[in-house]
């Protein structure tokens, strides 16, 4: 099997908790000690964008045992963690700030939106104690996908068939994001199909990943440029079978997640001009656009669980570690 280069999915230990960490120990009170042997209880405090799931067992779906979750707030006196999305929360904080809190209860601040669509709140700093995002220093790392290794079905992938040349599918439209004029200027030079609320032209899940796996390439720009920060966008067009065109962080951040030779980066173009042309070149070349799915014939890609997945690592994260910490600059560490 080849070596994925510099591609590391791995952890970084978190640094941004700045406040001392205590053991819990003698401190812990009698009912949690009591409990600590049991279920770790999670709380959801909102469902994340309003996205309900269904709170399966952690262990089918992630071989995480010992956690029960909950988003029943008659049980706040009584769970483990609690966990706050910050979108619900960002517009409300002195409600969390009023709050009455049990002894040694565990609150995470969860995110996975970038700094640039999220309100700066001051008043988070020293107000939880873990973090769970797309961000690898996060105390709870849930990035928006992976690559993985290919089982022996993944292994038989085929390219799908394609009648498209580049494809984008946009829900929201917003023209002072960097991505509005790079395509503008790029379907001058390419023909460009697209797709989504932003062109009234809405799909549903199933004609969603037809139109995905159509097209040669996919325009997986993001709405904001930070680090770590690739989204559905990304690992959705490549588990169905095209390849990205990537607008976002550096070359480099990207091959820390993802092959190298497995998508384009419009940095690597002089202009949006020269992006058309290679691209131009690549449909007619099926021997050099087929190079771009080598990997696939020892990986695969794939999406996380939203919501659910979060719940789960974060239950683990606190059935592992006992201690307890305090998050002090929340708000500098998220946005600088």
């Amino acid at each position: 099997m080849p070596s994925m280069g510099s591609l590391s999915c791995k952890k970084e230990t978190s640094n941004h908790n700045i406040a001392k960490e205590e053991e819990a120990g003698d401190e812990v009170p009698a009912n949690w000690r009591r409990n600590l042997d049991r279920d770790t209880v999670v709380l959801i405090w909102t469902w994340p964008f309003g996205h309900r799931f269904k709170m399966e067992s952690c262990s089918k779906l992630f071989n995480i045992t010992g956690c029960r979750l909950t988003d029943n707030r008659s049980e706040y006196e009584k769970v483990h963690t609690v966990i706050f999305h910050h979108r619900d929360i960002q517009s409300n904080v002195y409600e969390l700030l009023r709050m009455r809190r049990p002894l040694l209860q565990k609150w995470v601040w969860m995110n996975m939106e970038s700094p640039g669509n999220s309100q700066r709140r001051a008043q988070l700093d020293g107000l939880f104690n873990l973090t769970a995002s797309y961000r690898r220093d996060s105390d709870v790392w849930v990035p928006y996908g992976r690559i993985v290794e290919a089982s022996e079905e993944d292994k038989a992938f085929q390219i799908p068939p394609k009648d498209k040349l580049v494809c984008w599918i946009v829900k929201i439209w917003n023209t002072r994001l960097k991505r509005v004029p790079y395509f503008y200027e790029l379907r001058k030079h390419v023909q460009i199909h697209t797709y989504g609320g932003a062109f009234e032209r809405q799909l549903s899940l199933e004609e969603y990943y037809k139109t995905l796996s159509s097209c040669k390439f996919y325009l997986s720009f993001e709405n904001s440029v930070h680090k770590d920060y690739f989204t559905e966008k990304l690992f959705n067009s490549m588990k169905f079978g095209t390849v990205p065109v990537v607008l976002g962080p550096p070359r480099e951040n990207y091959e820390e997640f993802i092959p190298a030779e497995s998508f384009i980066h419009v940095d690597d173009f002089k202009s949006p001009q020269e992006l058309a042309e290679h691209l131009t070149l690549l449909d007619q070349n099926q021997e050099a656009y087929e190079q771009y799915f080598t990997w696939r014939q020892h990986f695969t890609a794939e999406g996380s669980y939203f919501g659910l997945e979060h719940a789960c690592r974060i239950c683990d994260h606190v059935k592992r570690y006992r201690g307890y910490r305090v998050f002090n600059n929340l708000s500098a560490w998220y946005w600088g």
